[in-house]
């Protein structure tokens, strides 16, 4: 899946990136408006990340003439939180809207949301870390170049978000968060999806070299340099 970003603010513009990088996004960048509608012409796109305050031809304009020719999902980014700004940007054409300052997390669901909306699904990214590679469209861990694993869901979904994290602690209420969602889970069923996790992937469970606890704070995946 690919994304244009366009933003005359390249320290923004790169972080945008990054953010829809390791979701499995192949991003290409534009930083004003005629620049945006060649690399729009050249590179097809999935989705556009649109921001409106740019110089000479602005976000609206961009907008406009993409519509002309194209229904490719747009996000518009902007400083301007005004509603005349909004329903101006909506009318345009676009699918939807961020107001800066964002969290990247929100662009990403987001981008995701527009895309499903669409018809139009990103495939997660294969992760890697060390000698472990998970892929999350088929919920399978590689050990090295040794055996497949099978993994169910919720599995996959917390190995998935640890990995993505590695060489960092994520507490116990982000983790609840990211795997149930507003299914909501507890601290019972985290533990008890750790300890299966930690029984497919760990050589020794009792022992993990993979998933470590943090006494009072969390998990956290164990990076090859830590």
């Amino acid at each position: 899946m690919k994304a244009l970003v366009v933003d005359d603010d390249r320290v923004l513009a790169d972080l945008v990136t990054f953010s829809l990088r390791r979701e499995g996004f192949e991003v290409i960048q534009a930083y004003e408006g005629e620049m945006a509608l060649r690399r729009w012409a050249e590179e097809q796109p999935d989705l556009i990340i649109l921001d409106l305050n740019m110089p000479k031809l602005d976000g609206f304009a961009v907008c406009r003439r993409i519509r002309e020719e194209s229904d490719i999902p747009i996000i518009l980014l902007t400083v301007r939180g005004e509603e005349d700004d909004i329903v101006r940007g909506l009318g345009t054409g676009a699918d939807d809207y961020i107001v800066k300052p964002f969290s990247p997390r929100q662009l990403v669901a987001r981008a995701q949301a527009v895309l499903r909306r669409a018809g139009k699904t990103p495939a997660p990214a294969i992760r890697q870390v060390g000698e472990l590679t998970l892929d999350p469209s088929r919920r399978e861990v590689r050990l090295g170049q040794g055996k497949i694993i099978s993994l169910t869901p919720l599995e996959s979904r917390l190995l998935d978000y640890l990995m993505l994290n590695a060489g960092q602690v994520l507490t116990i209420e982000a983790l609840i968060s990211h795997v149930w969602g507003a299914e909501g889970g507890d601290r019972d069923m985290l533990r008890q999806l750790v300890r299966r996790l930690r029984g497919k992937i760990e050589p020794d469970p009792t022992r993990p070299v993979y998933i470590e606890t943090v006494a009072g704070l969390g998990y956290g995946f164990i990076s090859p340099a830590d």
